[in-house]
């Protein structure tokens, strides 16, 4: 069967509507949480740019929105499990790109490098799914995006949003964000099995990155602590099916 492709995003789209969530954002993160953002001027101005992040709880996806340009785009997952009615209306209010874990999603993965060379920002998170609280092996979904169009990655590092639920106006928790410095990956010229292999070490140094902005308890195998390290062992294999990216 031939496969349907979709008219190309304009970029930026939405921007009315997502100002106004950003500002509700804004005031719920402040309200729920000792809230803290570390490194804000890290940030550029203008794009193209890939912000990457550890994905821990779906309030992760809030934390992102907040911190970016309104006209960010970012994935989402199109059957979150374990996330309430409302973390569900917020990415259909936003407009995400949905991705179907388990396939190559070459639709939404077309449409983020559309939004890139339109000098875009795009959020994703590279371990694609929020199942354990450690860093864990990054999908290529990153990588690929970044040495595909050329695109500056950002990492972030989000701690706490994982305890702001069930809300507690007296005991806040504390969360944070931490923001890195952008760096330029470098690029994949193998093929085949070489080029998945030059895929993977760039995906391994996206997590690192990631790590190093989070306390070492949470930096899976990045860890200095050996019974971190073991422990990443056991969650790092990714739940749902894998696709094969050198189809995309």
């Amino acid at each position: 069967m031939k496969e349907i492709v979709l008219a190309e995003i304009k970029y930026p789209r939405r921007i009315l509507i997502r100002s106004s969530l950003k500002g509700l954002i804004s005031a719920a993160l402040h309200t729920l949480s000792d809230f803290e953002v570390i490194g804000a001027e890290n940030i550029p101005e203008k794009g193209p740019l890939i912000l990457t992040a550890n994905h821990f709880s779906f309030a992760d996806s809030i934390a992102m929105l907040h911190i970016a340009p309104a006209s960010i785009e970012m994935f989402s997952g199109a059957n979150p499990a374990f996330t309430p009615w409302w973390g569900k209306l917020l990415p259909r209010l936003w407009g995400v790109l949905y991705v179907y874990r388990g396939t190559g999603s070459r639709q939404a993965i077309r449409d983020a490098e559309s939004i890139l060379k339109q000098n875009g920002f795009f959020g994703i998170f590279p371990e694609g799914g929020a199942w354990a609280e450690m860093i864990r092996p990054a999908r290529p979904g990153a990588a690929y995006l970044a040495v595909k169009t050329g695109a500056p990655i950002l990492p972030v590092g989000f701690t706490g949003f994982n305890e702001v639920l069930p809300i507690r106006f007296r005991d806040q928790s504390k969360v944070t964000i931490r923001v890195g410095k952008p760096y330029q990956p470098a690029p994949v010229t193998g093929r085949g099995r070489e080029r998945r292999q030059q895929l993977d070490e760039l995906g391994d140094r996206i997590m690192k990155e990631i790590a190093d902005l989070l306390p070492d308890h949470l930096r899976g195998k990045f860890s200095n602590d050996p019974t971190v390290r073991e422990r990443a062992k056991e969650v790092e294999a990714y739940p749902w099916e894998k696709a094969s990216w050198d189809e995309v």
